[in-house]
């Protein structure tokens, strides 16, 4: 019987020790199919799902991208002569994978001796780009001979590199450059937005480099560099060529632009003058002036500085309101003709001073003119005249014909830092000020003082008006601009009487009256107004807007002096400059 239950618990034991067998065996067969299937899933996802990422990353530890920098498109005046252009430069490069976090401290502190730049900055930008990262970073551009030179002869620094480029050059300095603009290197903000772009990549950053900087800048290319494992450089494996920028023309005149900002002499004010037909503008300066070329480099902290003073010489004056002073009586008297309270031929009694509510206003020059018209009012800068006219036509017909004229509804045609004018009416003070309009208030604003605020823009759109014959032009500075449907002259519905009217009046100013300096021979007949702005505190801002000649008028000028005094005294000799660069020298009589 022993042996009996012997045998069949042997027989049980061995078919339980088979059984759990095959039970390990088969979990062990499960989690060897797992792992196998976990890996084969891994390797289909990196090979179909991302394999082409996983390519470039292999590319780009293979391959180094050097970037070509492209020559931006040329900058021309309307006669084709280039005002922002691209030469060939040097610029120093660092690939930060070459050394180590540390000894890159030491190599900053190197650079910066040598090419007077912070240490701190150097890191920075390396930093930026990532110490493993095996493509190169661009610490100093436009590198001048005794830079080169320092560098050249210091010695090895692992992961330098000087490279030659493409570099914006302003051949003519400080010309136009509120016009112009500059540019400068993308920010990481730009990077972020536009991934497309190369590290290092220029960009427009002020004027019609800003404007026209998708046009202007070009697409870059790259040498195609094969390196090792620790980025040395192999052989090279192509070129992607970059493709250069197209040109731009501009309607700036090169010549009356250089008269304009050399009889301004870097003066506080803005000189314009533009095409009475079309709008298009020939000459835009602002002073102070700077340097644009200035920002194709390092700029130094002086240089940024002197930038920052209280002269703002980055700020374009020619885009800010002024008082324009007497200049303003074109619209006040447009305004008294056009609301039918006067004619072309009404006269009025002039005085010494007229009383307003208590208050006297005084007349031009202390005494009174006795009965005159609008030629003659135009012709002696009448102050009582335009005191009447003003009153009687009302502070909302002189803010409406001033809008017609383009003061307030101009175009600053994109540029930095413009401002549009302001003429005030009752219900805007009492908006604004929380205060009554007085009789005070209409007065000062006829003949353009008080709050009344103009821009050298809008005064020479506002004289474009007369000299076309009441049509308002609408300011831009691109040639291809000049036939396009938006930017025809709209009529303003001034009639002819009233034109001509105000023509005579400007007619006589240059001929017997404030700006008959004008009438030295030296040019054709022109038309225009002086004014004198006053200023608290200091001395007046001189004003001028004009145009000619007078038979076929071509071309309007407005000019602001900041603190230069009499308007005939400051801004008429500019405005003569200009005639003189735009008409050329003149056959004297008998000559």
């Amino acid at each position: 019987m022993a042996t009996g239950f012997s045998s069949a618990s042997t027989k049980n034991w061995v078919n339980r020790t088979r059984s759990h067998r095959t039970s390990r065996a088969i979990v062990l067969l499960m989690i060897a199919t797992g792992l196998i299937s976990i890996c084969l899933f891994r390797v289909a996802y990196l090979q179909l799902v991302q394999g082409e990422y996983n390519r470039q990353l292999a590319d780009n530890n293979r391959i180094r991208p050097l970037p070509i920098v492209a020559d931006r498109g040329n900058i021309l005046d309307r006669n084709g002569k280039t005002l922002a252009t691209s030469q060939l430069s040097r610029s120093v490069y660092l690939y930060p994978r070459e050394q180590t976090k540390e000894q890159w401290q030491e190599s900053a502190k190197q650079l910066s001796q040598l090419l007077g730049m912070p240490a701190e900055e150097i890191l920075k930008k390396i930093e930026e780009r990532g110490y493993r990262s095996a493509m190169p970073v661009r610490i100093f551009r436009k590198l001048d001979e005794k830079r080169f030179i320092a560098l050249s002869e210091s010695g090895t620094i692992p992961g330098l590199e000087m490279q030659p480029e493409s570099n914006r050059f302003y051949p003519h300095g400080s010309l136009a450059s509120h016009v112009i603009g500059y540019i400068g290197e993308a920010t990481q903000d730009d990077l972020k937005g536009h991934p497309e772009f190369p590290v290092g990549m220029l960009l427009g950053r002020m004027g019609i480099e800003r404007i026209a900087d998708d046009v202007l800048r070009g697409t870059w290319g790259n040498r195609l560099i094969e390196v090792d494992s620790v980025g040395k450089e192999l052989n090279m494996l192509g070129v992607q060529q970059p493709a250069s920028g197209s040109p731009l023309q501009l309607t700036l005149d090169l010549k009356m632009q250089q008269a304009a900002e050399k009889a301004l002499n870097n003066q506080r004010g803005a000189v314009v003058a533009m095409d009475i037909k079309t709008g298009a503008v020939l000459v835009l300066a602002s002073g102070p002036t700077f340097d644009p070329n200035m920002f194709t480099r390092k700029i130094t902290q002086t240089e940024w500085d002197a930038l920052q003073n209280e002269n703002t010489p980055l700020l374009n004056r020619a885009l800010q309101g002024y008082p324009p002073g007497s200049t303003f009586k074109i619209v006040t008297a447009a305004a008294g003709m056009e609301s039918g309270k006067f004619s072309p031929t009404s006269t009025l009694p002039t005085y010494g001073a007229i009383n307003i509510g208590g208050t006297l206003f005084h007349e031009h020059g202390g005494g009174g003119h006795g009965v005159i018209g609008f030629r003659d009012a135009f012709a002696v800068s009448s102050n009582t005249f335009f005191y009447q006219v003003g009153m009687a036509a009302g502070p909302e017909e002189i803010a409406k014909w001033g809008q017609n004229l383009g003061i307030g509804t101009s175009s600053n045609m994109g540029l930095e830092g413009g401002n549009h004018g302001v003429i005030p009416t009752p219900e805007q003070k009492q908006k604004l000020y929380n205060e009554p309009w007085y009789g005070g208030d209409t007065v000062s604003m006829a003949i353009g003082q008080g709050v009344v605020q103009v821009t050298p823009l809008e005064m020479a759109v506002m004289v474009s008006a007369i000299a076309n014959g009441g049509k308002r032009v609408k300011p831009h500075l691109m040639v291809n601009q000049n036939f396009q449907p938006e930017m025809q002259p709209e009529a303003t519905g001034m009639n002819p009487g009233t034109v001509n009217a105000i023509r005579e009046g400007l007619i006589a100013v240059v001929k017997e009256g404030t700006a008959r300096q004008l009438s030295d021979g030296s040019i054709p007949p022109t038309a225009g107004k002086t004014g004198t702005a006053e200023v608290l505190g200091q001395r007046d801002n001189a004003v001028y807007v004009g145009y000619g000649p007078v038979k076929n008028p071509q071309i309007a000028v407005a000019v602001v002096v900041e603190n230069g005094g009499f308007g005939a005294e400051s801004a008429v000799p500019i405005a003569h400059e200009i005639y003189k660069a735009y008409f050329g020298p003149q056959k004297k009589p008998n000559s």
